[in-house]
């Protein structure tokens, strides 16, 4: 499967990197994926192939700004834009309604796109995510220190490169132990380094990756507008999450004050980036999540 492009009028217009896992079929629910930080489309592999779910709904995967073959000519961009995005590729589609599904960066983008489109949007699966931001709260819950990660990226990233400049094998190792917990073998390692040094390379690619990184330092927090999600929300966190916790994510969902369901579900031994980790369980509970609120 071939990652293509769709045209959106955001930003001055964007070109918006999507995967569908099957040909739309109309008389289907869909779920919108979203990926997690410097991934692409790639990450849903694991949903694509599995039949049960792809026979419930529609799969499309969608790249944020600054990920996969997304582009726009502004350098500037934040996951707001990605939300408003992400909803006019619905409209390229003529797709009227949909569930969102996003990993991590990806849970709190689902969230955005909730709130800014409450009629449209159906339910939102957030997986080892967090609707803050990166506050001393969440670090007090166990949460990462997101800026003793990111701000020596984002200081290594602004100063211009050459053309043949790609990320470093740390840095794809580093999105391999926080997001799965390591590879699961040489050839997944090479895979995800692979996809990492093709997606981020050149100037171009330096400037991308620098700015989703000051995005996920940076980004505002959502507390005060979870009240604006009325979707029924599944959150799915893994216990073995080194990003995120289980006590932020159980106190983050009794938030979701006017969600027709809010519902956490604790996978044991799961990874960052849960649909990777465990698929079975991700694509099992997001088929009777879309089948009960469809």
């Amino acid at each position: 499967m071939d990652t293509e492009t769709v045209s959106v009028p955001h930003l001055g217009g964007s070109r918006i990197g999507h995967r569908f896992g099957r040909p739309y079929d109309a008389n289907l629910p869909t779920l919108v994926l979203i990926n997690s930080f410097s991934t692409s489309v790639e990450l849903y592999v694991p949903q694509f192939e599995d039949e049960t779910l792809s026979e419930v709904a529609n799969l499309l995967a969608i790249e944020p700004y600054g990920h996969g073959a997304t582009r726009t000519l502004f350098e500037q961009f934040t996951y707001w834009d990605t939300a408003i995005a992400a909803l006019q590729v619905l409209d390229a589609f003529d797709i009227r309604e949909a569930f969102v599904l996003g990993t991590s960066q990806g849970g709190w983008i689902a969230a955005r796109m909730a709130m800014l489109q409450p009629e449209r949007i159906k339910g939102i699966i957030p997986l080892g995510t967090s609707m803050d931001y990166e506050s001393e709260r969440s670090r007090k819950l166990g949460c990462w220190d997101c800026a003793a990660v990111c701000t020596p990226l984002i200081d290594a990233l602004s100063e211009p490169v050459g053309d043949d400049w790609t990320v470093d094998d740390d840095f794809c190792d580093f999105i391999l132990s926080a997001g799965f917990g390591g590879p699961s073998s040489e050839e997944e390692r090479r895979r995800w380094h692979r996809i990492e040094k093709t997606n981020y390379r050149g100037d171009e690619g330096r400037m991308r990756l620098r700015m989703c990184t000051i995005n996920l330092r940076d980004r505002d927090g959502l507390h005060g507008r979870l009240d604006a999600v009325r979707c029924p929300v599944l959150w799915m966190h893994g216990t073995e999450d080194s990003v995120y916790t289980v006590p932020n994510a159980e106190e983050e969902i009794t938030m979701f004050i006017n969600s027709a369901d809010a519902k956490l579900v604790v996978v044991d031994g799961g990874q960052h980036f849960l649909s990777a980790s465990h698929p079975r369980e991700v694509n099992a509970a997001t088929a009777e999540f879309i089948r009960k609120w469809a």
